[in-house]
């Protein structure tokens, strides 16, 4: 084995090793993860079973009208594929085997190069399927671009995000017949030298008549008499054959597996994202959920005093709750100590909720209760709002590997009451608080 066969081999197991734990990142999600990731899944096997029978992908991408079945026909050697005059002809991804084409990855039985053809770029209505082919095309281990004149811009666009995934592309200037020799040579160097320097190299843009249009023939006759017919010519796509080829045999093996690899990574990344998303909706979900009920707990409350000692209890159960949604193990009394960093951190917020509690608390006392009519509304809101900011800091403590960070506690904090439109919120839980109020059999009491 040479040194570059090690080199692919290390890069082939490693490629492996990257899909499996891509896999297993989506086996260790919760249900709910599992279900939004389900495609991401059957797209991770289907690379995965791609990389261990060594099949090669090569998708034709490019606008409408510019030659890809017909392309695919004349690789192929026949007509696997109907070709329309009109143009957008393919709504959907198809593949077939290209048996001819001379090449197999080194060592594994079963290899095979694939041809995918893909819908147009610009078809009417078509951004379903444009976002198809992008995708088809990010899963390929070889890009063919077709295009049959100059770049426009939409092409040009494309062309360059697909170059930035690093991957083998050539540009197919097809129906060249359609030009004169002289105009060939001029696209070509305004392509090569003009459009592409510094994306693609010289040799990496071929010219390719795949459906050449009919010319008139001369026959002779053995009479001495001439006819003339119509007839199509034989497609010239060697040059490209030539091209593919020499990218499959340089690359070998090593071309499948950093496509996988970086297939897999983009996985990966999305796998990490999604599950962020997720738990961050979850988390406010049950940050706004606890602090509603402590709210309506404390605005209920006709016990005097007690409304403080129950509302830390909550804190304290509502810290632990997102600590085991983030997967951290914690105490009852790591979370109490935490829930006081964090309103000793708050500042004038956690003053403002111990005032408006002692400022209730003791009318409840002078009232024995009864001005819980009073203070049903501004005491909830003003626990409600409380509870909101520890959670939400929690949050960013737990989502940091429960810690503050460089930052620390105080400046986390601050960032989050900066963010935070506090009449906005309490006005939304004086609302939720109310509307409970009054469907509580008590509510006529209070009203």
């Amino acid at each position: 084995m040479t040194m570059d066969q090690a080199l692919q081999d290390d890069q082939y197991q490693q490629a492996r090793a990257t899909i499996e734990m891509a896999i297993e990142q989506i086996r260790n999600c919760s249900e709910e993860e599992k279900q939004k990731l389900h495609a991401d899944l059957r797209d991770l096997h289907e690379m995965q079973n791609k990389l261990v029978s060594g099949r090669v992908d090569i998708v034709l991408y490019g606008e409408i009208s510019t030659g890809k079945s017909a392309l695919i026909n004349a690789l192929v050697g026949e007509a696997v594929r109907e070709v329309n005059v009109q143009g957008g002809w393919t709504k959907e991804i198809w593949d077939v085997s290209w048996d001819g084409c001379g090449y197999c990855v080194p060592g594994f039985a079963q290899s095979e190069v694939v041809l995918i053809d893909t819908p147009g770029l610009n078809e009417v209505g078509g951004d379903e399927r444009a976002e198809m082919a992008l995708q088809a095309a990010q899963r390929a281990d070889l890009i063919l671009f077709l295009t049959d004149s100059d770049l426009n811009e939409v092409e040009f666009s494309a062309l360059f995000a697909l170059a930035t995934v690093h991957k083998p592309i050539l540009l197919v200037f097809n129906k060249a017949d359609n030009y004169t020799p002289e105009d060939r040579h001029r696209l070509l160097d305004v392509l090569r030298d003009e459009r592409l320097q510094g994306i693609l190299e010289d040799r990496d843009v071929v010219m390719t008549s795949a459906d050449p249009r009919k010319i008139q023939y001369v026959i002779e006759l053995t009479d001495g008499t001439s006819k003339t017919e119509w007839r199509r010519p034989d497609p010239d796509i060697e040059q490209l054959k030539v091209r593919i080829v020499e990218v499959l045999q340089r690359e070998g093996l090593g071309l499948l597996a950093l496509n996988a690899a970086m297939y897999a990574a983009d996985k990966s990344d999305r796998i990490a994202a999604l599950r962020v998303q997720l738990r961050n909706e979850t988390a406010n979900t049950v940050i706004w959920r606890y602090a509603f009920l402590k709210g309506i707990g404390v605005a209920l409350n006709p016990a005097p005093f007690v409304d403080t000692a129950t509302g830390f209890a909550i804190d304290v159960t509502l810290v632990l709750h997102l600590a085991k949604m983030y997967g951290l193990g914690m105490t009852r009394i790591h979370a109490g100590r935490l829930v006081k960093s964090i309103v000793k951190s708050a500042g004038i917020v956690g003053v403002s909720e111990i005032s408006v509690h002692f400022l209730c608390g003791t009318l409840k006392f002078l009232t024995a209760g009864h001005a819980i009519v009073l203070t049903a509304l501004p005491q909830g809101a003003a626990a409600a709002f409380g509870s909101y900011i520890v959670g939400k800091a929690a949050k960013v403590y737990f989502e940091q590997g429960a810690s503050w960070g460089p930052q620390g506690a105080k400046s986390v904090v601050s960032g989050i009451l900066a963010q935070t439109d506090k009449d906005s919120v309490m006005e939304k839980f004086k609302h939720e608080i109310r509307e409970k109020m009054l469907t509580n059999r008590h509510a006529e009491k209070l009203n």
